[in-house]
């Protein structure tokens, strides 16, 4: 399952953060994660952040973590944030993915860019 957000004025270090904070609530652990910030060679005093997180769970077999979640994440603070969540739904349940929706909704769902 994949799921893509975009948002406006939202700082991608923040998003982020509550990401890798909100997923971490649902039994998971970080398997690998990564935040690089760039700036554009038209202007230096503008960045663009780019991050990935990937999480693990314990498979259902007992058998040792497999990844359940890769977050992407790029943007600007001064523009548009996207993100996209790759999850694999038999190792990270139904239940889950709405637990972390409503979580970033409840923070970020104002900030959402609706596309028509």
């Amino acid at each position: 399952m994949q799921i893509r957000q975009t948002y406006k004025d939202v700082d991608p270090e923040l998003l982020y953060d509550e990401i890798r904070d909100f997923t971490l609530k649902q039994g998971t652990v970080i398997d690998k994660a990564k935040l690089e910030t760039y700036c554009l060679p038209s202007d230096t005093s503008t960045f663009i952040s780019r991050g990935t997180l990937t999480f693990k769970i314990e498979s259902k077999s007992g058998k040792g973590e497999k990844e359940c979640l890769r977050a992407h994440i790029v943007g600007s603070a001064k523009g548009e944030t996207k993100v996209m969540l790759d999850i694999d739904e038999e190792l990270f349940s139904r239940e889950k993915i709405n637990a972390l929706q409503n979580d970033l909704n409840f923070i970020f769902g104002s900030y959402e860019v609706k596309r028509r």
